[in-house]
């Protein structure tokens, strides 16, 4: 890692959009991803863990990957394997994966030490539910001291694509998603109503098809992918917080308090945007509104390009 370089956690559960955030992540000169780990989200943590091992073996790439929460603090589990198919990265042959890069330990602990060892204080970006991240506070609340943030894909300041008013992440483990808005480290909301004009459009994919191994696997995945559609474009929700992480200035965002609704028997897991301050809250969270469309796409494609 050199000085200029962000050191960063990827916590994530892939997932068709995961594999393409990985893909810009991993390739960018500007972080330094010191370890991946997985979380029951999209599909099971089984088959999560597989899909990021395999992802690491398709990008040749050798990063430390551990093995997180299976299922959510409290309630019972669900998945998207309706979005991302019965794997979670339907529609392309990888390669059979290097499982020596899968650590014995839990993942939650690989996140404590890997912080306390860090030189510089690190950067955590979950991009699934956020039971390991939970966990990771309550049982080592010492490591928040080297958290620089939490860049988050998750949450909605409008309506929700999981349940009426919540988005997918956060309505998997919404009291993870409490314990994490409450920890008091630096957070950054990426959410799904940001991604919903994150938007890749069939020319962008026909791009893709000839761009390089990693845009012809990436438009493999796109056919089965079910965040949007191929005629109306597809949602790139994840990628939305490497594109945070790496070109701020394409987002408009709002400091706010924000509360995850826990008790609603109609709004569960609904991130509670308090923009006009009517909550009387200090504010918790720096909240992502808008992002320009036409910035997001050239930063996509020129990340992808960047790929093997």
């Amino acid at each position: 890692m050199n000085d200029n370089q962000t050191p960063i956690i990827i916590d994530t559960d892939p997932g068709i959009d995961d594999a393409v955030a990985l893909a810009a992540a991993l390739y960018s000169k500007e972080l330094d991803i010191k370890l991946i780990t997985t979380v029951a989200g999209n599909v099971s943590l089984e088959k999560v863990t597989y899909n990021t091992l395999r992802l690491l073996q398709f990008f040749k790439k050798e990063i430390p990957v551990a093995a997180g929460a299976a299922q959510p603090l409290i309630k019972e589990p669900i998945d998207a394997s309706n979005v991302h198919g019965e794997t979670g990265m339907d529609g392309y042959d990888f390669p059979e994966p290097n499982e020596n890069l899968l650590l014995k330990e839990h993942a939650v602990n690989a996140m404590y030490k890997t912080i306390l060892q860090s030189n510089k204080p690190i950067t955590l970006v979950p991009i699934g539910p956020l039971t390991n991240i939970a966990l990771l506070i309550r049982l080592y609340p010492e490591v928040k001291t080297n958290i620089k943030e939490i860049v988050l894909m998750g949450g909605s300041t409008t309506r929700g694509n999981s349940g009426v008013m919540a988005e997918f992440n956060i309505h998997a483990d919404p009291e993870a998603a409490s314990i994490v808005f409450n920890s008091g480290v630096p957070i950054v909301m990426v959410g799904l109503d940001v991604g919903w004009k994150a938007l890749v459009y069939p020319e962008d994919s026909e791009k893709l098809k000839t761009l390089n191994e990693t845009g012809h696997m990436i438009y493999h995945l796109f056919q089965k992918y079910r965040g949007g559609s191929m005629k109306t474009g597809l949602k790139m929700y994840d990628s939305c917080a490497i594109a945070y992480l790496l070109c701020p200035e394409m987002f408009t965002t709002q400091k706010a308090y924000v509360g995850i609704e826990l008790n609603g028997s109609l709004s569960k897991g609904c991130t509670v945007t308090d923009l006009k301050g009517y909550l009387n809250m200090p504010s918790n969270a720096t909240v992502c509104l808008d992002i320009d469309e036409k910035l997001f796409k050239g930063w996509f494609l020129d990340s992808l390009q960047k790929c093997n």
